[in-house]
């Protein structure tokens, strides 16, 4: 019996320390983060955070706003030292009048100021939980609800605290003889043991109604009720303004439309998530576990390689010293042996002016040497003395010093070395690049060019990630990768057709990698690319058309020819035209080709023919004046539109900055062709098994406009031109740098993918 007494006690008190482990877990949660002590009297701002009234009428009386209406604090044992949590009792108890001298210091400056008399003010409460103003509205303090909850866990945390030893004490026993209290009133707000219960709620008398409860240090309101109207129970939750509203506040206008729903389904239904979501929680400790080691060793890391970059940074210090150092040296010695050659020339100068002197060497010989009665000995002996004595006398005319004394030229300017120096700093890894949108297309490939900002640090590389397009829906395919990128461009290959892909790039070096860049969309061909050139075997006018180097670019001048039509400018226009075709003719397939055509040019027309009736065409030159010529025969005319077979020719006219789109046919309410803007590249796809043409703006592949052409036999993609012009068919992307290693390409996996974002 006494094993099982025993093993009882035992089980009931590891049970009350592990109770109590728990909840002195949960002390920092129940800190205010204005005064980080105990919350008391806690008020739930409308940003949800919890501080205590006391401490947000402080804040609001410090920021200048009006001292507020406070509740009145309740005088219990609550606000005692003794009551409070152990790690309290390191800080000095507040006082009581702190919010009076607040007051007094920060609203002393405006004497004789009634609240009447001012306009209403919207106050801002700057919660330091989250860092933001929140707007307490009108009212200020008074429309913020208590935060009972909280209040009630923190009486249960102080009570498991001190693991029930703390004994409530009646406040009406007359002392020494205070008896321990055994209810509490509600009503009353106060403690009592049995005898002044009965003492003070007799029967028969209204106080025999109030409400008893278990004896507490903090005694709070039965429900919440509303702010506005006192008498009002909360008793519905508007999800659209996630506050609580009273059966009256749910009929004002400002929740008209809004979601309201009962508090009993608001209770039940947040109950349940808060429910799941600690479940969950619970259910993933082992991955919360894991994650704390991570953390851990993160900071092991940290301290580590800190300790490392230190040593690093004192090393390059260190480097710097003794470079400055070993550069001071070489300097000095430099200067030292200009001082020496300067003050040697000085000192021989300064040697020769002395000798000058009446006194000295050289006028004492030569006093001497004019005592010379032996007029051969005296010529002789004279003439280098009189050399000396012109050369002493020039100089004295023209005296200047043999060495310029002053070390202007030594100064050093160090202005440069001095800001690079101050503006010395860690290494930064690279900003986002700025995709260049002017270079970057797709064609045969997709080509990416970019640049770093001006601003930015160096990069070592750089890794270019893509991914397509799946589906109407916007969704993508997994990200790929190029890393080792070298260059500020790359080339990326075997991609599918007629697909958008999302193409992005960041830079790497020391630091890490940087900030992605922008993403940019590019859209591929719809067709397989032709790579073709012009054909100059059909016989060009070299007066009139040249053709660039690899034939992929021809310009039209207009020459003699029209010149010397000017005679019949009053009667007709007789114009000249230029045909230029592809070297390659298509016979069966989908094909796509572009090209960009000058917006300075006079007409271009683009598109495809049949390639006999075009080297008819070419070998009978018309009259561009004439109204039977045509080249766009079936798409300008409705008469060619209403016959069978399809037409042998298919162009666009385009010049001036303009291209000009033919009719549609009868559903087309316009009286004529369209002019749209020119796109800086052209693109064509034929279908040659339905004979259909389209042609695109190359950059966004929009669709211009779709023709129709006879594809009976062999058709060659073919230029005309008529007056001046200029066009350049688009080269297909090769690899530019062929020199570099070419860079790694991997999938990068669903997980990767989303920590990159």
């Amino acid at each position: 019996m006494a094993d099982a007494e025993l093993q009882t006690f035992t089980s009931i008190m590891d049970a009350l320390v592990r109770i109590s482990s728990n909840m002195k877990s949960i002390e920092r949660e129940l800190h205010c983060p204005v005064c980080e002590e105990m919350v008391k009297q806690p008020i739930v701002l409308p940003c949800m955070h919890s501080v205590c009234v006391l401490c947000a009428a402080e804040v609001l009386v410090q920021r200048g706003y009006p001292p507020p209406e406070l509740p009145p604090e309740p005088n219990t044992p609550t606000s005692s030292p003794n009551t409070r949590s152990p790690r309290q009792t390191r800080r000095p108890p507040p006082k009581t009048d702190r919010l009076d001298r607040v007051i007094r210091t920060v609203c002393g400056t405006h004497p004789g100021r009634r609240r009447k008399d001012t306009p209403p003010v919207i106050m801002l409460f700057p919660c330091p939980t989250c860092g933001k103003d929140v707007e307490l509205g009108e009212r200020g303090l008074a429309d913020c609800l208590r935060n009972l909850t909280l209040e009630r866990i923190v009486e249960r945390y102080r009570h498991t605290v001190s693991l029930g030893s703390m004994a409530v004490m009646c406040q009406f026993c007359k002392p020494p003889q205070a008896l321990e209290a055994t209810k509490g009133c509600a009503d009353c707000r106060s403690n009592f043991c049995n005898e002044c219960f009965k003492l003070y709620h007799p029967w028969g008398t209204p106080r025999a109604q109030h409400e008893h409860i278990l004896p507490t240090h903090s005694f709070r309101p039965k429900v919440l009720v509303c702010v506005e109207h006192e008498q009002e129970r909360l008793q519905f939750y508007c999800r659209s303004c996630q506050r609580l509203l009273c059966p009256l506040c749910k009929l004002r206008r400002s929740h008209s439309g809004h979601k309201i729903i009962p508090i009993a389904l608001a209770y039940q239904t947040l109950k349940e998530k808060i429910t799941k979501e600690m479940n969950y929680i619970l259910g993933n400790q082992d991955s919360i576990q894991a994650q704390i080691t991570q953390v851990e060793s993160g900071i092991a890391q940290t301290e580590v390689n800190s300790a490392v970059a230190k040593e690093q940074l004192n090393q390059c210090v260190s480097e710097l010293r003794g470079v400055l150092a070993e550069r001071q040296g070489a300097l000095a010695m430099l200067m030292e042996g200009a001082r020496a050659q300067r003050t040697a020339a000085l000192n021989a100068q300064l040697s020769e002016k002395q000798s000058l002197l009446e006194n000295a060497g050289l006028l004492t010989y030569t006093q001497e040497l004019l005592k010379e009665p032996d007029q051969p000995c005296f010529v002789q002996a004279a003439r280098v003395t009189h050399s000396r004595l012109v050369k002493a006398i020039e100089h004295l005319q023209h005296f200047s010093l043999s060495a310029d004394p002053s070390f202007r030229h030594y100064q050093m300017d160090v202005s440069r070395e001095l800001k690079a120096l101050s503006s010395m700093d860690f290494i930064q890894a690279p900003l986002a690049p700025v995709i260049d949108t002017q270079k970057t297309l797709a064609y045969n490939e997709l080509y990416l060019c970019w640049r770093l900002p001006q601003d930015s640090a160096p990069a070592w590389h750089y890794s270019v990630e893509y991914q397509r397009k799946v589906g109407s829906n916007g969704s993508h395919s997994s990200w790929q990768r190029l890393d080792d990128v070298g260059g500020t461009s790359a080339v990326i290959d075997k991609l599918e057709m007629d697909s958008v892909y999302v193409l992005r790039v960041r830079g790497c070096n020391k630091a890490g990698f940087g900030e992605y860049s922008e993403e940019v969309y590019l859209h591929t061909p719809p067709a397989p690319v032709l790579s073709f050139c012009l054909d100059s075997r059909w016989g060009l006018h070299a007066e009139r058309v040249a053709l660039g180097k690899g034939q992929t670019y021809a310009r039209s001048v207009p020459g003699m020819t029209l010149l010397q039509a000017a005679d019949r400018a009053l009667t007709s226009c007789h114009l000249t035209s230029d045909l230029l075709v592809a070297d390659v003719s298509i016979t069966q397939g989908r094909h796509y080709w572009a090209c960009s055509v000058e917006p300075g040019s006079y007409l271009v027309k683009v598109g495809v023919g049949v390639e006999a009736k075009l080297q008819e065409w070419f070998h009978l030159p018309q009259d561009m004046a004439s109204p039977r010529y045509d080249p766009d025969s079936g798409h300008d005319s409705g008469a060619e539109d209403a016959q069978d077979c399809p037409p042998p020719f298919c162009f666009l006219t385009m010049g001036m900055g303009k291209i000009l789109l033919p009719k549609c046919g009868a559903s087309n309410t316009s009286t004529g062709p369209l002019t749209a803007p020119l796109p800086p590249r052209l693109g064509l796809c034929l279908d040659f098994e339905k004979g259909r043409l389209t042609f695109y703006d190359a950059h966004s592949l929009r669709v211009l406009w779709e023709g129709i052409v006879d594809c009976s036999a062999p058709v060659c993609p073919a230029f005309c031109f008529i007056g001046g012009g200029a066009l350049q068919l688009q080269e297909l992307i090769a690899n530019r740098s062929t020199e570099q290693n070419p860079p790694r390409r991997m999938t990068i996996q669903t997980r990767a993918t989303d920590a990159g974002h």
